[in-house]
């Protein structure tokens, strides 16, 4: 948990740097990561990131994520970062 929240607020200081589109992807990969930890560590270790079943957050999670990504980086950057 402690590294997703990391990554989440290396997401919001690039967002509130204006690198907005670079802090996209960073949250869109937090959020791909939080998936692969829900999906990999017992039930016992993943604290917050347990919400459903494990099937479920995996899912939502990959989703999301994916979806983040993709709108990030399909998005035109208007000469920024």
């Amino acid at each position: 948990m402690v590294v997703v929240t990391i990554v989440i607020v290396v997401a919001v200081v690039l967002v509130l740097s204006e690198r907005w589109r670079r802090g996209a992807l960073v949250f869109g990969g937090g959020t791909l990561l939080a998936a692969a930890f829900r999906l990999c560590l017992p039930a016992d270790r993943v604290g917050l990131l347990a919400v459903r079943g494990k099937g479920f957050d995996v899912l939502a999670l990959v989703t999301v994520g994916t979806a983040i990504v993709l709108l990030a980086a399909s998005i035109d950057p208007l000469g920024t970062g």
